[in-house]
């Protein structure tokens, strides 16, 4: 019994193969930067596991039964048994009467206050299942109804005085916690941060004021407030990132630090004036998110081995390339993380710093008084770094001191916007970088892009028909003895078919041949036939391998290489004509 009692949650992970040892050691390695997390936390957050895993892990390892609410028949003489104002304190749900005992699903078996408080509330005897948070959060909602503070509740308790009151509150700063359109903005958070949004747009239109959450890369407009409570909501958003309210004129920006649930969040918020008013971006940084290793990133085997031995390189330029919100710097502050030892010293700088890594040096860029990337990075190389972050390269200044430092012994990270990998090279020599001076620094150039991840609670075997599979290059017999997946739709999903996302990647590393073609400043298509016979697999050939995997769909990688091959191909075309 001794024995059974030293085992740990991890142990049981791995013993019933829903984990490696590699992924436990990583998580615990993660966790000693964040003591405020448990060990369950990290492996869902770095996907891998799932809440239903770790609980029925969990309840093993403490003698509970596991239960899955979303397959549970719950009777309503049950929910009946429990107050709703009970249910959602505690976190709990009530799922049937066993002789006489009620039988209620927990989350957090170690709350013996809330089960005591239970027993007294009730007037009878408890006994506790364990149940997924997120499986229990549901639960709630399906059988007590949605919270009472959800935003359409709240805009429903809206009368004409109190909307005359909000537009007058536009011109103070009420920071009272009673205040409703306090709760209001609070709510519109924190409902984005249930639905995993990572952007909260608040556009004013003519007639209304739209407000849409961008889910998994998609906007998904939500119930509009009012057009009268417009000034009050965006002058609320202003005063909590720090922004003069007064000025409506000038494209401005700020910050909010909150606490959402169990989660830290730092928000990103720009205005920029339009036609009906101030647009309004919050852009949700959850500062536990950056907890990935460069395993979990979704590299292919081959990919993976290349990326690790270029990032271990001791010099050099490494590019990450792709557009605003394609996880860029979450591929960055992995390798970052990777690279984290004692005996190195690390120095960013960034614009602005979107999460704080322990034992890395982080500067912020603060143009309005300066403070430029070129100008920090000339600084960064007084403090003797051997590692070097400089969050983008934007003109021919920061490119040109990135590749002196790569010359002179430093290890560069640095992302541009271009559209794939072999078009940096071009962008670099546009920006007046000369050739021989790409040619000797840039290691390796990576493109990345993020698709829709297939939902796991719905995925199921889907037969594509021969003309969506030769839109996407694949041929019959490449799938010979593969099953194809698609989403069906679920609760869980919101009847999307996915649920996440993961980064599809074209590493093109410079070898001799392609060294010499940047010197002699070949073209771009020219650069990409070679390092595409020379083994670099491009976007496209990565989404294919990860539709063929069952991990997203044809549309989905469809939608991120469509309009680039198209470019290409008549780019070549043209080339020939």
């Amino acid at each position: 019994m001794a024995e059974k009692k030293q085992r740990t949650l991890g142990q049981v992970l791995v013993e019933k193969g829903i984990i490696t040892e590699e992924q436990l050691a990583q998580a615990r390695q993660l966790l000693g930067d964040k003591p405020e997390m448990k060990i369950g936390d990290v492996l869902v957050q770095t996907q891998a596991a799932t809440w239903d895993q770790v609980y029925e892990a969990l309840a093993e390892l403490l003698g509970y039964r596991f239960v899955d609410l979303r397959n549970t028949h719950v009777p309503a003489e049950a929910i009946e048994a429990m107050p709703k104002s009970i249910a959602r304190k505690h976190r709990l749900v009530p799922i049937g009467e066993e002789d006489g005992v009620l039988i209620v699903a927990i989350t957090d078996p170690f709350d013996l206050y809330a089960m005591d408080n239970l027993r007294f509330y009730l007037g009878r005897e408890v006994r506790c299942v364990l149940a997924a948070p997120d499986a229990v959060e549901e639960a709630i909602n399906k059988y007590y109804g949605i919270e009472e503070s959800t935003v359409d509740n709240m805009l429903a308790e809206f009368t004409e005085s109190d909307l005359g009151l909000a537009a007058a509150a536009e011109q103070v700063e009420d920071d009272s916690e009673d205040s409703a359109m306090i709760r209001l903005v609070q709510l519109l958070i924190t409902e984005a941060v249930k639905m995993r949004a990572s952007d909260i747009h608040i556009e004013p239109m003519k007639n209304k004021l739209r407000v849409r959450y961008r889910v998994d890369g998609n906007c998904q407009e939500m119930d509009s407030p009012p057009k009268k409570l417009q000034g009050p909501i965006i002058s609320r958003v202003k005063i909590l990132a720090g922004i003069d309210i007064a000025e409506k004129r000038r494209p401005t920006d700020g910050r909010i630090s909150m606490r959402v649930a169990t989660s830290s969040f730092d928000i990103r918020v720009s205005a920029l004036p339009a036609t009906h008013g101030e647009s309004v971006v919050m852009r949700l940084l959850m500062k536990e998110s950056v907890l990935i290793n460069l395993q979990e990133l979704g590299f292919y085997e081959t990919d993976y081995r290349r990326f690790e031995g270029i990032i271990k390189r001791p010099n050099g330029i490494f590019l990450v390339t792709g557009p605003t919100g394609s996880g860029k710097t979450t591929t960055l502050y992995a390798a970052l993380h990777e690279l984290n030892r004692p005996d190195k010293k690390i120095i960013t700088a960034e614009n602005p710093v979107e999460y704080n890594l322990s034992g890395i040096n982080q500067c912020e860029v603060r143009e309005r008084i300066g403070v430029t990337f070129a100008l920090i990075l000339r600084a960064m190389l007084r403090q003797a770094p051997n590692i070097i972050l400089v969050g983008e390269i934007r003109d021919a200044e920061t490119a040109q001191i990135a590749i002196e430092a790569a010359l002179t012994g430093h290890l560069v990270f640095s992302t541009l916007h271009t559209n794939d990998a072999p078009s940096t090279i071009a962008r670099l020599i546009d920006m007046g970088i000369k050739p021989f001076l790409v040619a000797s620094s840039v290691q390796a150039i990576m493109a990345q892009r993020l698709v829709r991840r297939i939902c796991s609670g719905c995925k199921a075997p889907h037969v594509y028909e021969k003309r969506e599979l030769a839109s996407i290059g694949i041929k019959p017999e490449d799938i010979k003895n593969v099953t194809l997946y698609k989403g069906a739709g679920c609760q869980r999903c919101r009847g999307k078919g996915y649920r996440g996302r993961v980064a599809v990647f074209e590493l093109m590393e410079l070898d001799n041949h392609l060294r010499e073609m940047a010197f002699r400043r070949d073209t771009v298509t020219e650069i990409r036939k070679y390092a595409r016979s020379a083994g670099m697999a491009s976007l496209r050939d990565d989404g294919v391998r990860k539709i063929i995997a069952g991990v997203t769909t044809i549309p989905e990688v469809l939608e991120i290489t469509a309009k680039e091959y198209d470019e290409s191909e008549s780019t070549a075309a043209s080339a020939g004509a």
